[in-house]
């Protein structure tokens, strides 16, 4: 193929212009004359060489040194001297939503030996390098954090720690080893988090700084400093570290604790550590043991000589207790007794304790009484403080559980070893409520000297130790003693019981027979009653039938005296036969009646007159009524009197009596025999 290559003057001129462009283009991005920088990025200058020299001290070149240069450069196209400088790209630094960003100076003025932490005073901008430096930055770790947001920061004299990444240029070994270190003390400590505290957590944060002046000689808590907002030096709960020192405060442990909320600290200037709240319960009180505070005159009065009370506020006991409710109390600051203020048992017994525990290292008292047994004692206190008190008790004895044990044991267990020595076992069993009445009266006196109030003393029931048996015996012996009292009363009260059975089943049988008797009267009246009746009725028939014939006959002789004399004569045969039918049927009826009167009359005779058969009937239903009712002859248990001849008087034996001393009356009475011939 052939190509024409005649180009004219004109063709050859501009293409010298061109390649004349292009070598200057190359040279001059060679040379690093011109660059272009993205928006989303910067560009870190570094002078490779200069009419000033080298940087004499220092990282950056704040005089137009060769070295790192303060300023850096944004998104644009930008010129420099041919081959004077070499640009250094890197990213925005990017500090994410709800997190924190650390920063770390290369240059600036060194930390003095008493600081721990870069101060930001006046040089607080990171993101104007020159400015910094000129202000009086200072290298190392900064105090001041990045919160969320997008940077400009020149990364060679700042290095920013983030949670995802580390933004610096040019690290060499030792120093990216340093600053992940750093980053891992940081992330221990969650300090690319801000603190957050909820309140449905009953959380409190204890803040210890590690940054500012060291706390004076024998104070252990550093104290609280311009914490009101309207104070200019208000540091917002160690939020702004620069202020919080320069209110005065110091490092250690703060008295001023985080409430509920969120907070963002820089770890590296101080720490939290989160600490339930103090919850005092209803019924109890809180007393306050600050270990720091300010020096306070007792103010308990020269009437107690026990140990001092203060003021709240003050180092020491405070005089006013906490009442119930929620504290952020700092409990590395002081410490809470809690108190109970409602009534409590202390038990002196192994098997059972009180849910406070205040009792759980008591036993029962060990007892020697009067007559040599070693019974066991178990014994209940009910007591009671007063809230008021509450402060004076602690201020005395430390807390509830040491007055307990080493004021309440003794004393109590001593007080009823005393009482033991004058008491036999059976005194301190049957006198056991006199001798709790006694010892809650001597008792509580000894108790408000403590500042106590003792409400009452209970005493169970002694009891022998283990493998102990002589006072089961002494109880096996009173048990059996009161059983033979009790069996004697039992038996007095059977025998009046016996006695009154008696009596009344006898007045029963009486009246059963008196109304025997009273039946056997009313036949007797009854049948003499009939007598008299048929008697009477027979004799009424009688007259009747004389008056018909007198009726009769008087008719027949008016009707004709001729046949009169006819019909009289038969009259009268007629009469007479009436009459003597009359007085024959008369005589039939009394004759009968005789009869009946005359057998009676015998049978009672035969009985030995009215009065035998009366007894005798009476004998007849008493055997019935024994016999129906199934009743002993002779009574299972017989109490009775006896006389000179020794007789008992009994129902049965009293009938027999009776007919005997009637008949004896008849013989004495009968008219005597006619001698024999």
């Amino acid at each position: 193929m052939d190509y024409n290559l005649n180009w004219t003057a004109a063709d050859w001129h501009i293409a010298l212009i061109v390649l004349a462009v292009v070598a200057a283009l190359v040279l001059l991005r060679l040379s690093g004359a011109v660059r272009y920088m993205p928006n989303d990025r910067i560009g870190i200058p570094e002078k490779l060489w200069s009419f000033r020299g080298s940087i004499e001290g220092g990282f950056i070149a704040l005089k137009g040194e060769a070295g790192y240069q303060p300023d850096i450069i944004r998104g644009g196209l930008h010129f420099f001297v041919p081959f004077q400088y070499s640009l250094h790209t890197a990213n925005l630094v990017t500090i994410p939503q709800g997190q924190i960003g650390y920063v770390f100076a290369r240059d600036g003025k060194a930390l003095p030996p008493t600081q721990t932490l870069a101060s930001n005073t006046e040089a607080d901008d990171f993101q104007d390098t020159r400015g910094f430096l000129m202000k009086g930055g200072q290298k190392g770790p900064q105090r001041k954090i990045l919160r969320e947001g997008t940077y400009a920061i020149n990364l060679a004299q700042f290095v920013v720690l983030t949670e995802q990444r580390t933004y610096a240029i040019n690290l060499s070994t030792s120093e990216a080893t340093l600053f992940d270190e750093m980053k891992h003390l940081i992330a221990e400590r969650s300090g690319f988090q801000p603190v957050v505290i909820k309140d449905s957590e009953d959380l409190i944060g204890i803040v210890t700084i590690h940054d500012g002046p060291a706390l004076a000689d024998g104070e252990i808590i550093a104290p609280t400093v311009a914490n009101d907002p309207q104070n200019p030096l208000f540091h917002n709960n160690f939020q702004d570290p620069e202020k919080f020192l320069q209110a005065g405060g110091y490092r250690g442990r703060q008295l001023q604790v985080l409430a509920d909320g969120s907070y963002y600290l820089n770890r590296l200037f101080a720490t939290v550590e989160l600490v339930e709240k103090t919850i005092i319960d209803v019924g109890t009180v809180g007393v306050v043991v600050s270990y720091t505070g300010r020096l306070s005159a007792d103010i308990s009065g020269s009437a107690y000589r026990h140990g001092e009370l203060v003021e709240k506020g003050a180092r020491g006991v405070w005089s006013t207790p906490l009442l119930p409710g929620k504290y952020a109390f700092n409990t590395y600051a002081g410490s809470i007794v809690i108190v109970p203020t409602t009534n409590f048992v202390l038990k002196w017994t192994k098997e059972q304790s009180g849910e406070h525990k205040l009792d759980e290292n008591l036993s029962e008292v060990s007892l020697i009484t009067r007559d040599a047994f070693e019974p066991v004692l178990p014994l209940s206190v009910v007591v009671h403080i007063d809230y008021m008190k509450a402060p004076m008790v602690v201020q005395r004895f430390g807390d509830i559980k040491r007055l307990v044990e080493q004021t309440l044991d003794p004393m109590v267990s001593a007080y009823f070893k005393n009482i033991a020595q004058t008491k036999t076992l059976i005194q301190l069993l049957q006198e056991r409520n006199e001798i709790q009445r006694t010892s809650g009266e001597e008792m509580r006196e000894k108790f408000a000297a403590y500042s106590l109030e003792l409400q009452e003393v209970l005493i169970g029931t002694p009891r022998a130790e283990q493998g102990q048996g002589a006072i089961e015996t002494i109880l096996a012996q009173l048990r059996d003693r009161q059983v033979a009292v009790e069996k004697v009363e039992t038996y007095k009260l059977q025998e009046i019981a016996a006695v009154q059975e008696r009596t009344l089943r006898e007045k029963q049988a009486l009246a059963e027979q008196q109304a025997r008797i009273t039946s056997s009267m009313l036949a007797i009246e009854v049948s003499e009653n009939e007598g008299k009746a048929k008697l009477a009725l027979t004799r009424q028939e009688a007259e009747t039938i004389q008056v018909q014939a007198k009726a009769e006959a008087e008719r027949q002789k008016l009707s004709g005296q001729g046949e009169a004399d006819r019909i009289k004569y038969v009259a009268q045969a007629e009469a007479e036969r009436i009459k003597l039918t009359g007085l024959a049927d008369a005589e039939k009826v009394r004759a009968v009646g005789l009869a009946e009167a005359e057998a009676t009359e015998k049978k009672v005779s035969a009985f030995g007159g009215p009065d035998y058969q009366l007894n005798s009937q009476v004998l007849m239903r008493f055997a019935e009524a024994i016999e129906n009712g199934k009743l002993p002859l002779v009574p299972q248990i017989q109490v009775g009197t006896s006389g000179g001849n020794g007789s008992a008087n009994g129902l049965v034996e009293m009938l027999l009596s009776m007919l005997v001393a009637d008949k004896a009356r008849k013989e004495l009475s009968a008219p005597p025999a006619p001698p024999a011939e």
